[in-house]
């Protein structure tokens, strides 16, 4: 039998024929595809495998050695197909069981139409709502992924905060100059790591989460600046600092990618002799 793509295709499982015949033709009447009926939980994993139906109407008791409820966990487990549950059955223990599937509703025999339509229109769109947040998620993850990779491959030292100066970022050279692992510093404000004071008066420097929000990009907190490490090496550095906005909107967060200038201090103060 020839199956028509562009609707949607529920699989009808049910093993008395007469009701599963009558189920066929109502989904056919409110505008579905029906690519089978079956009547056991392996013919079921079988047509889901082969046909990729958008949901499948689960009776719990049916032939063979899973019942509904098995079946519907395989369904859960090995595809992505909402299920939902038409059964005569509303006791406890069986509810119990059928939670465990976490199926897209469950409908209590005998039922009307209009329950029917209902049902599976809401179980249809709560899963097509479900795959698309899974995909903003997937997209999200993987340019976070990319992002990590990008900043861990950066020559220089790389610090992002939130807007409050919350670190949530460190790559490898910030930690190996800092002397603070990325673990540790995650969470902390920016300050109590990212200890820098002026060359000149060896006082602390203007916080650089302030500076970028009131500039939203800075080249230098202040001539000849100092970081001072966890074990109080001092460090001559150049920071460079800026919002991080979403959309070019709000700000979201500060960056500062900083570099050690000592080789370059030192060549300076030869040339100058």
């Amino acid at each position: 039998m020839t199956q028509d793509k562009t609707l949607k295709q529920i699989l009808i499982v049910e093993d008395e024929i007469i009701i599963a015949e009558g189920l066929q033709r109502k989904l056919k009447k409110m505008g579905y595809d029906v690519p089978a009926i079956v009547s056991s939980g392996e013919e079921t994993i079988k047509m889901v495998k082969e046909n990729n139906p958008d949901l499948v109407l689960m009776d719990i008791v049916i032939h063979g050695k899973m019942d509904g409820i098995e079946t519907a966990g395989q369904i859960h487990n090995l595809f992505d197909i909402p299920v939902v549950y038409l059964t005569a059955f509303a006791d406890e223990k069986t509810l119990e069981r059928a939670k465990i599937t976490e199926p897209f509703g469950y409908l209590i025999k005998p039922f009307k139409e209009r329950e029917l339509q209902i049902t599976i229109e809401i179980a249809l769109y709560k899963h097509e709502m479900e795959e698309k947040l899974k995909q903003s998620e997937r997209s999200l993850r993987e340019k976070n992924q990319w992002l990590a990779a990008v900043i861990e491959s950066i020559g220089d030292a790389v610090i992002a905060t939130d807007p409050e100066g919350t670190i949530r970022l460190m790559n490898p050279i910030a930690e190996a100059m800092t002397g603070w692992k990325q673990n540790e510093a995650l969470g902390k404000p920016l300050t109590g790591i990212f200890n820098v004071i002026s060359e000149d008066t060896g006082k602390k420097i203007e916080n650089p989460v302030t500076k970028a929000i009131r500039e939203e990009k800075f080249y230098g907190l202040a001539d000849h600046t100092i970081l001072v490490t966890k074990e109080g090496i001092k460090i001559p550095v150049d920071i460079i600092g800026s919002t991080i906005k979403m959309d070019g909107d709000g700000i979201i967060g500060i960056v500062l990618i900083f570099c050690d200038i000592f080789e370059r201090k030192r060549i300076y103060e030869a040339l100058k002799n």
